[in-house]
């Protein structure tokens, strides 16, 4: 196609992802001035956004150039659009600082790029925001506190940045807010009180901060929609609260890496979900129609989704679950200071995936019934202060994948059953008093067994399997043959013996 090729019409709607449009902006573009919508994401385009790019967009009111290599800074875009908009430049090379936004954006998504510095210019923004995704970026500063005025923001995703301070009381106006990520950033102090009139959040990640506090007994009662609780890798202090057990719906539970204290609370048994096959949807869909501006060809509502993710970790790794994100239940209590008891009341969670207990001050036995997780495919009791056997129901859990019960002060024999020897002898290690495959030390009556002469004899037909039965035979030969000889001799020389007819 010619770099002067004018097309002979005019597109409405242009949806052209995943074609191969790049590396440059496609110079016929700037011809159309009545697209509504423009979709040219991940097609291959690493060009500067040229500066008639903006003419195009003037009318469209859903744009899509996300999954690219586009580069350069955002000119101010609040002049740019004139309707509300729903706007996607995600994944790709934008440096700078956050621009100034069109007052009527409902969805704007600028993850996975290089902007920098506040996003103070947010405030500008108005009261239909629904969506706002900066993530994985390298934005500063302090959270704005203007959060009140966007009373329809289901989703707020900030996570990967370099926010710090406190977060801010305002939050509590997100009265429709259903999904929370401040994952890894710098931010300090407690939770808001005010959090508590958030009663539609269904996904809290807060994870890798320097949160503090108690984490707050009323998570439970005022937050009865949550699925995703993730509080792990921040300096929380404190008991683990029963009333915490309230949140029926919870699937992915982590308090991990903080300076809890007490026990378990027996009434985790109470977590229903993790009790019942089948999930929870965690997506979000929603419209946009632009009824003040519709004509006879752009009357459609435009969809878009949501899928939330999670990280569910396991010792230094961290399992990324986004489509299947409904499907894993776990719970995730390691690197604490916990003590007392496993309760026997975590069986009860027979759909549960991943427990990991690690890293703890417990002790006693590990329950006799663990058997019954048959879901299990995660399971980390390791640096505690665990004794006694392990149970033998263990090897009932077909689809356990990763083991560690290593640190610990196990004994006995470990259950034989092909699921516990196949796992590496670090699933184990740290136990003295614990004998068995997959270790090399072996149980005094094994040891008695692999002594016996009976055992020798079977040990050697088995080394030297098919030619043993040669050297019988050679035996057998030798002691007939021998003995013809002796009789013959004995006769010979005696007399009164009868001599063999052979």
């Amino acid at each position: 196609m010619s770099l002067e090729w004018v097309p002979p019409f005019q597109l409405f709607d242009l949806l052209s992802a995943s074609c191969k449009l790049g590396p440059h902006f496609p110079s016929w573009l700037r011809t159309q001035n009545r697209l509504s919508e423009l979709d040219i994401s991940n097609s291959e385009i690493s060009d500067v956004l040229p500066d008639w790019f903006w003419n195009v967009t003037s009318t469209v009111n859903t744009l899509s150039i996300s999954n690219n290599r586009i580069k350069g800074t955002l000119p101010n875009l609040s002049s740019t659009f004139e309707r509300f908009s729903n706007i996607d430049m995600s994944s790709n090379c934008f440096e700078g600082s956050i621009p100034q936004l069109p007052y009527d954006v409902q969805w704007l998504d600028l993850s996975n790029n290089k902007l920098s510095r506040s996003i103070s210019l947010l405030c500008t923004v108005g009261t239909e925001l629904l969506l706002l995704d900066l993530s994985n970026n390298s934005l500063s500063g302090g959270l704005p506190n203007c959060w009140a005025q966007w009373k329809s923001l289901a989703v707020l995703n900030l996570e990967n940045n370099r926010f710090s301070g406190q977060i801010p009381n305002s939050f509590g106006s997100l009265r429709s807010i259903r999904t929370l990520h401040l994952r890894n950033n710098n931010l300090t102090g407690e939770l808001p009180l005010s959090f508590k009139n958030c009663t539609s959040l269904r996904f809290i990640d807060l994870a890798k901060n320097r949160l503090s506090g108690k984490i707050p007994e009323w998570i439970g009662g005022s937050l009865p929609n949550l699925i995703v609780l993730n509080l792990g890798s921040n300096r929380f202090s404190g008991g683990i609260s029963p009333k915490l057990c309230q949140l029926k719906n919870i699937q992915i539970l982590d308090l991990s890496s903080n300076n809890m204290l007490g026990v378990v609370p027996r009434c985790v048994g109470s977590f229903i979900a993790m009790t019942k096959k089948g999930s929870l949807v965690i997506a979000h869909n929603y419209s946009f129609t632009d009824y003040d501006n519709c004509s006879y060809f752009n009357c459609m509502p435009t969809n878009a989704s949501y899928v939330d993710r999670a990280l569910v970790k396991w010792k230094a790794r961290e399992f990324d679950f986004k489509s299947t994100l409904g499907l894993v239940k776990s719970i995730d209590l390691s690197s604490n200071k916990l003590s007392g008891e496993i309760p026997e009341e975590v069986i009860d969670l027979v759909e549960l995936v991943s427990l990991n207990l690690s890293r703890n001050n417990l002790t006693r036995l590990i329950p006799a019934r663990i058997g019954q997780l048959k879901s299990l495919e995660v399971l980390d009791l390791s640096r505690n202060q665990l004794f006694g056997e392990i149970p033998a129901s263990l090897v009932e859990i077909s689809d356990l994948s990763v083991l560690d019960l290593s640190d610990n002060n196990l004994s006995g024999k470990i259950p034989q059953g092909t699921q516990l020897q196949s796992f590496n002898i670090d699933s184990y290690k740290g136990n003295p008093a614990l004998y068995g495959l997959p270790l090399s030390k072996k149980c005094s009556e094994d040891k008695i067994k692999q002594d016996s002469p009976t055992h020798n004899i079977e040990e050697k037909i088995q080394q030297y399997g098919n030619d043993t039965w040669f050297y019988v035979s050679v035996a057998l030969g030798f002691i007939v043959g021998f003995g013809e000889c002796v009789e013959l001799y004995y006769s010979t020389t005696h007399g009164d013996m009868p001599i063999s007819n052979s």
